[in-house]
């Protein structure tokens, strides 16, 4: 290729040209390269996997803390009885009638009808471990910033030891992301806890990062903004400056009706605090309001040209909890299945699978990835360290024998 402005001018400089893809901080020009190493870079490009037919953009939604028993099966009738183990100032009797459905898949429908109505039907759930599925961390702190540190980068992190760790060293894939040309400027981050500020280590990756104290949007001068500052400055807060899932929720709804990210992610608190503070009957409660925010945010944006039938949610857990009347309230590595989570995804390129069952184990650490490569992008040839993607959720070729599976797991 010869430089523009005439053929083969003596003397005149030769333009960059652009090698075959994106590097890690966007796209880049660079003077042309010997033909064989050109060919080699071209040869790997190709290697990279396709962008998918349909997806172009993707919302990664976790809920901190919430089980995957209470996902798979619903409340906990044990739970829900024992007012001293679960803690309720709800009467038994009234939670029941709200959750308690003698058949966990009809209770499992009572808490969470948007995940087993829509997800169930049109997406894929892993997790059940009474069906062979299994979602872990490979963290072994089994709290909230490694878990969420291994989600969105590829890997378990040793040296981040609890949740007070600082800013994060490592990049996560909606900062590499937002590298790129095609999505800088266009990925957004809403979460209730403020730790999430370090995770993704707002200051070095520019992201623009909503959570805890910084939720209110300062430059809205309406007078539903000002509402929305003094409500969130006057109400009080069970923890740090955290704010509830309802305050975000708002917040985040009202950014989507003027902005439009190809990328974001939402980070829901209540589940978790309120199993801390040992209160069962609120973690129904909250775990029953997530799952109508996730809802309400995927009736949002279907309802936008950009959104429609483009658009995968991922949603997950940052660790799992321990079993039995005690155990539940806390999680850690003192804490016996605080390693199993769950995950679920929906979208134009994941098969209508449901639930799965008899399948291969699922890592946290593959989140990355798998967001990266809905989007066309491979997460791990820039990161070798992060692990592979789930690739049972993206586009494939159509499977002559693949039939939507009901919401019990079956065909």
């Amino acid at each position: 290729m010869r430089p523009h402005g005439g053929p083969g001018r003596a003397g005149r400089r030769r333009r960059p040209v652009k090698l075959c893809g994106e590097t890690r901080h966007g796209v880049r020009s660079v003077r042309r390269p010997p033909r064989l190493g050109l060919l080699l870079l071209c040869l790997v490009a190709a290697a990279a996997p396709a962008a998918p037919a349909r997806t172009r953009n993707v919302v990664l939604i976790v809920s901190d803390g919430l089980r995957w028993q209470e996902v798979f099966t619903g409340a906990d009738p044990l739970l829900i009885d024992d007012a001293n183990h679960g803690g309720s100032w709800t009467s038994p009797a009234a939670l029941r009638q709200a959750y308690g459905h003698p058949d966990p898949l009809e209770r499992r429908r009572q808490l969470l009808p948007f995940l087993w109505g829509t997800v169930a039907t049109r997406g894929q759930l892993y997790g059940n471990q009474a069906l062979g599925s299994h979602v872990r961390v490979t963290n072994a702190v089994r709290v909230s910033y490694p878990g969420y540190n291994e989600m969105l980068t590829g890997r378990a992190d040793p040296r981040i030891g609890g949740n007070e760790f600082g800013p994060n060293p490592n990049v996560t894939v909606f900062e590499w992301l937002n590298g790129t040309r095609a999505f800088h400027g266009r990925v957004d981050v809403f979460g209730t806890w403020s730790e999430l500020a370090d995770i993704f280590n707002a200051p070095r990756s520019r992201l623009p990062v909503r959570v805890g104290a910084t939720l209110p949007d300062a430059t809205d001068p309406s007078a539903g903004g000002r509402l929305f500052a003094e409500l969130y400055a006057t109400t009080t807060h069970l923890y740090g400056s955290n704010p509830f899932d309802a305050f975000m929720q708002h917040a985040l709804r009202a950014h989507l009706r003027q902005h439009h990210p190809r990328l974001l992610f939402v980070g829901y608190g209540d589940t978790d605090l309120w199993a801390h503070m040992r209160r069962y009957d609120l973690v129904l409660e909250t775990a029953h309001s997530f799952d109508r925010f996730v809802g309400e945010l995927w009736k949002q944006l279907q309802a936008i040209p950009q959104y429609r039938d483009r658009t995968t949610f991922i949603i997950t857990a940052d660790h799992g909890r321990g079993s039995g009347a005690v155990q539940w309230q806390e999680h850690g590595v003192a804490e016996p299945g605080s390693e199993d989570i769950w995950l679920a995804v929906i979208g134009p390129d994941t098969a209508p699978l449901g639930e799965r069952r008899d399948v291969p184990e699922i890592r946290q650490s593959q989140v990355a990835a798998t967001v990266a490569a809905l989007l066309g992008r491979d997460f791990v040839a820039a990161v070798p360290a992060a692990a592979a993607p789930v690739t049972a959720v993206l586009a494939a070729p159509a499977r002559a024998n693949a039939q939507p599976r009901d919401a019990a797991g079956g065909r």
